[in-house]
């Protein structure tokens, strides 16, 4: 089946998963080829019980998968797909062969199948599959098409049904135990708890100081180059034969591991050891000489390119995938969703070559490398991410620019690199011993290395977590000594150190952490670690991933009422399940009875997550059932962290806070409101003491002469503020619900200073300052964007808040007097410089907005987080700030729609108008008119009736559903 052959096959049409996509590959193919974007999934499980169909009711309609007739899913084609699959759908009809060129991975087959099930092809039906999108690629699957892998697609929907289960299922116990609208999901959840656990551990730690020594040595000859140093650094590995203690030495708990043969020096120690040996005459003791070798790194797979991009780029895991979405649908890298480490044939040809080329045949080996895949289940049909085509282009080549280019060059580095040979040297060892002024037997140990040949090194080296780890091509040369050669020490350094505790998580030892594992698939940690962001679970300080409170609260509660759904190996234990699925050794319906149902047994080699326990105790009878019985969970204990002192940090449905217990038995405790972005592991009893010793935020001001309630100023969450206290028996809720009376302060008050009399003031607004010469009324409000005067539709700032108690008619109307201003203002100073932009490169400056502080380049704005400040910014935290902005791209505006009675208004206006346009006419224009606008009248209000009713079934719908908001993967 010849592509250039399209003539003498009628139309073909080529469905694609996004237009970019599809814009590229249309060029590739001839004219009797039309190539349509489906945008995504056109099909899905519904998002509401609204979107389910009347037919179905009470568990079918909640979980949009009918448990009871072997979870039969529910699919329903999304509202904002219609369209597009109304336009498919009339394309089809005008083709006599259909091609389904959607990604060759799992999720791919299944938008495939889901296209074929909808549509409802009569003509011949293909899959067309490539891991790249090259002219040569293109052409090719086309002339070898294959039929959809149903088994593919099996995998695909058994994985969709049990995230449905699980996130329908477990998310409603956190909205009653816990907080509404919070989500649980089989990886998010196992994510959320490896990051909660690493901050228990820095909680939990202990630090431990300790000292060393570190000498300067001199040979006494002249270097003759750098190549053979005068001097070197050594450090004091052992006193008379026992080992010092180093930081590895210490436990969590602060102690030795090992007291009787390490030795644990303390400042004074070091400072009189290094006394005594201020006289010494050291010699070499030994000099160990090895062969150094080190071989390339394995080209990119999706979890090592999310890594080595956050390294080296400072990308996050999604702002990643996106660019090399981006770089794959354009043509100029493979498929990005692999977790194979394999090179085509074209490909590693094309890699010798540039090797050759770029850096002469002495780097290439002799024959070609391979690597083979370390990942569990990897999909060796698919290739590493490397540069498409069969020769690379040099990303000089290539017209990219920015975050593009950068991502390529990395992608295109290590496959060039992955062909190079291996980089050589040498690694020696030095002991350099003494004897002090006091008899004890000192010893100083140093480490060189030298790259005789760099290899591979010439073009790439691998990043590493560890801001301290050295890099592979970094070299350490001492000097030529021999055994027995005298040193002299110039210097003489006692040097404190103290243990640290374990480094959180970033999104890149994150993504290895779950790879390790073997939990989730690869292709879905950049929208897992999304998610436990944007759900308030996690949040960034610098490139660390902190825990919040509440998904302390969280994991505590799924740990004990739910632990095996968030233990280690029994997630890992599903996905090797779900692999089997996939490759036909096991089936979908009794798998999902026993994970839901708890039915069935299973024997042998069948055996899997659903029937394995924890080790726990936690038994599983069923998802079903673990969900039913909710009487054991104790909402007040689960989110309840003891921090000593009596002192314990609870999780509120507002927020965390910190309580104590008071003196008095029966009278409520002390509270505190705890920063929602305070790092846990800084929560101690000293930082608790201290928001306790902040005004409380209850302090009465008096009475309000008028309605006679008190009037008291709070510390919210917001800020402080003053409200009114209503009687008791006041209806809070319903028809007859009262509010109290609330206003800010102004930014120039303090709640220690703020009086009655202001309290009176600021509730008094907005104020009525007087009426114009036409009877218009003029008020001063406080708005979200600051003080101003408003007119009818006509709004003018105020330069202050004070201005809202004090400005008079005379000075409105002479505010209203003058033209008003279009546009911004003139731009205030920038309040800091902080150099050019690495993307953009352009200068970035630090302003202030009406929203507080933010960096831009001019291009890009990034508002200050809550740890930032302007006078401790750093250039690469800007820089960190504004790539994570552009990442999320522009904030999407969604058009407000008219009331429908207004547009019905507006179209009898029009209409009227029209009408009397009309008469002035001709008699046959004003017969035309008349009818037209009678149809126009009955257009507006059909319009007017569908829209009061699409309204009112919007609105049933989100009152039904209003808690079913939650991610499920």
């Amino acid at each position: 089946m010849s592509p250039s052959s399209e003539t003498a096959h009628g139309k073909r049409l080529v469905i694609v998963e996004s237009p970019a996509k599809a814009k590229t590959i249309k060029g590739y193919l001839g004219p009797g080829y039309i190539v349509e974007a489906s945008v995504g999934h056109i099909r899905d499980l519904p998002g509401t019980a609204a979107e389910v169909p009347d037919e179905y009711t009470g568990e079918v309609r909640r979980l949009g998968v009918d448990v009871d007739h072997d979870f039969a899913p529910i699919y329903v084609v999304n509202a904002d797909k219609k369209s597009q699959v109304t336009k498919l759908k009339s394309l089809l009809k005008e083709s006599d062969e259909l091609f389904l060129a959607t990604d060759e991975d799992r999720e791919g087959e299944a938008i495939a199948w889901h296209l074929q099930e909808v549509l409802k092809p009569k003509v011949p039906v293909h899959r067309m599959v490539f891991h790249e999108i090259t002219k040569d690629a293109i052409q090719e699957a086309v002339r070898n098409p294959r039929d959809l892998n149903k088994r593919l697609v099996d995998a695909q929907e058994t994985r969709r049904i049990l995230d449905r289960l699980y996130g329908y299922e477990v998310s409603p116990v956190l909205w009653k135990k816990v907080m509404p609208k919070l989500s649980a999901g089989r990886v998010q959840s196992v994510a959320t708890r490896l990051v909660v656990e690493r901050e228990r551990e820095r909680i939990a730690f202990t630090s431990a100081s300790y000292w060393d020594l570190v000498a300067t040595f001199g040979t006494g000859r002249t270097a003759a180059d750098a190549a053979n140093p005068e001097t070197f650094g050594a450090r004091l590995v052992s006193v008379d034969g026992k080992r010092v203690a180093t930081g590895r030495d210490f436990g969590t708990d602060g102690r030795l591991k090992n007291a009787a043969n390490t030795l644990h020096l303390d400042e004074q120690a070091a400072r009189a050891l290094a006394a005594a040996l201020e006289q010494t005459a050291f010699s070499v003791r030994s000099v160990e000489s090895k062969p150094y070798r080190r071989s390339p790194y394995a080209p990119f797979r999706t979890t090592t390119l999310q890594q080595e991009a956050s390294r080296k780029l400072g990308f996050g895991a999604k702002r990643t995938m996106q660019v090399a979405q981006k770089l794959y649908e354009n043509g100029f890298i493979t498929y990005m969703r692999t977790d194979s480490t394999t090179l085509s044939d074209t490909a590693i040809t094309a890699a010798r070559a540039q090797v050759t080329q770029l850096y002469g045949a002495d780097y290439l080996p002799a024959a070609p490398r391979t690597y083979a895949s370390k990942v569990k289940n990897a999909q060796e049909a698919h290739e590493a991410i490397r540069p498409s085509g069969d020769r690379f282009c040099t990303p000089a080549e290539t017209g990219l620019s920015g975050d593009d280019f950068r991502l390529y060059e990395l992608i295109w580095m290590r496959t060039v690199a992955s062909q190079m040979k291996d980089a050589v040297g040498q690694s020696v060892t030095v002991k350099v011993g003494g004897r002090s002024a006091d008899g004890r037997d000192a010893e100083f140990s140093a480490s060189g290395k030298i790259i005789t040949f760099h290899g591979f090194l010439k073009a790439y080296v691998e990043g590493a977590d560890d801001p301290n780890a050295e890099l592979d091509d970094r070299e350490r040369r001492l000097p030529q000594v021999s055994e027995g050669d005298p040193l002299a020490a110039e210097r003489l350094t006692p040097e404190g150190h103290a243990t640290k505790p374990p480094a959180r998580y970033t999104e890149a030892s994150l993504v290895k952490e779950l790879e390790d594992r073997e939990i989730g698939r690869p292709s879905t940690y950049a929208s897992i670690i999304d998610t436990i962001i944007n759900r308030k679970y996690v949040f960034k300080k610098g490139t660390a991933l902190v825990p919040s409170f509440l998904s302390f609260a969280v994991v505590n509660l799924l740990e004990k009422h739910f632990g095996r759904l968030v233990d280690y190996d029994f997630t890992a234990r599903m996905e090797d399940d779900l692999d089997r699925i996939a490759a036909g050794q096991a089936e979908s319906v009794p798998w999902l009875k026993r994970f839901y149902f708890g039915e069935g047994e299973a024997t042998g080699a069948a055996v899997g997550a659903a029937d394995t326990g924890n080790g726990d105790g936690d038994h599983l009878g069923g998802l079903k059932e673990l969900v039913t019985d909710l009487g054991a969970i104790d909402a007040r204990e689960i989110s309840s962290f003891p921090i000593g002192d009596g002192i314990v940090l609870r999780v509120g449905r507002y927020g965390p806070y910190v309580e104590r217990p008071t003196a008095v038995e029966g009278e409520p405790g002390q509270r505190a409101d705890v920063p929602d972005e305070l790092p846990p592991d800084e929560l101690t009893v000293e930082l608790a003491e201290e928001l306790f010793a902040k005004p409380s935020g209850e302090r009465e001001l008096g009475t309000d002469p008028i309605s006679g309630n008190p009037l008291v100023a709070k510390a919210g969450r917001y800020g402080p503020y003053v409200t009114e206290v209503l009687p008791e028996g006041t209806p809070k809720t319903g028809k007859n619900a009262v509010k109290p009376r609330t206003a800010s302060l102004f930014t120039s008050m303090d709640l220690d200073t703020v009086t009655l009399e202001d309290a009176l003031r600021l509730l008094s607004l907005p104020r009525v300052v007087g009426a114009d010469a036409e009877g218009n009324e003029i008020t001063a409000q406080n708005g979200r964007y600051g003080p101003y005067l408003k007119r009818g539709t006509d709004s003018r700032s105020l330069t202050s808040e004070d201005q809202l108690l004090s400005i008079t008619l005379d000075e409105a109307l002479a505010i209203y007097a003058q033209p008003k201003q279009r546009g911004r203002a003139a731009a205030a100073a920038p309040l800091k410089e902080l150099g050019n932009d690495p993307v953009s490169e352009k200068p970035v400056v630090v302003k202030d907005g009406r929203f507080g502080p933010y960096v831009t380049d001019g291009e890009t704005n990034a508002t200050l987080r809550k740890d930032d400040e302007v006078e401790t910014i750093t250039p690469e935290r800007a820089f960190e700030l504004l790539a994570e902005k552009r990442a999320r791209g522009p904030v999407k505006k969604t058009a407000k729609k008219a009331p429908a009675k207004k547009t019905a208004t507006a179209a009898k206006k029009t209409t009227a108008a029209k009408t009397t346009a009309a008469k002035k006419t001709a008699a046959k224009k004003t017969t035309a008119v008349k009818k037209t606008t009678a149809a126009k009248k009955t257009t507006a209000k059909t319009a007017a009736a569908k829209t009061t009713a699409a309204a009112k079934k919007t609105a049933a719908t989100e009152s039904a559903t209003a808690e079913n908001t939650f991610e499920e993967s």
